[in-house]
């Protein structure tokens, strides 16, 4: 029997104008808040947006490819990329690994 993929992932694009305009703004929150509950309950929130189900203090992020992946994921993931750390703010910019794996630069 072949199992389904573990990686919790959404396509942005697939939510409602609305609901992509709520998560935008719960994840601007999360992005410059400075309290761990609520960054907590941020992230929370962000994914059930996205119709993820995450762990308590797991985080989402959503794909900061600069081919426009619309990919909601984990960026804890082994094979997500990081572009940017975080700067100041606690979301840095993260490929998903679809995207890190297909842009991956060959020597």
């Amino acid at each position: 029997m072949t199992h389904a993929s573990a990686r919790p992932e959404a396509d942005y694009n697939r939510l409602t104008p609305a609901a992509q305009e709520r998560f935008d703004q719960v994840m601007d929150l999360a992005d410059n808040t400075t309290d761990n509950g609520e960054y907590t309950a941020l992230m929370l929130a962000a994914a059930a947006l996205a119709g993820l189900h995450i762990p308590y203090g797991a985080e989402i992020r959503k794909c900061a490819c600069s081919c426009y992946c619309p990919a909601i994921f984990d960026p804890a993931d082994p094979d997500a990329h990081v572009i940017e750390e975080t700067g100041g703010y606690n979301l840095g910019r993260v490929q998903c690994p679809t995207c890190a794996d297909r842009h991956r630069e060959t020597a």
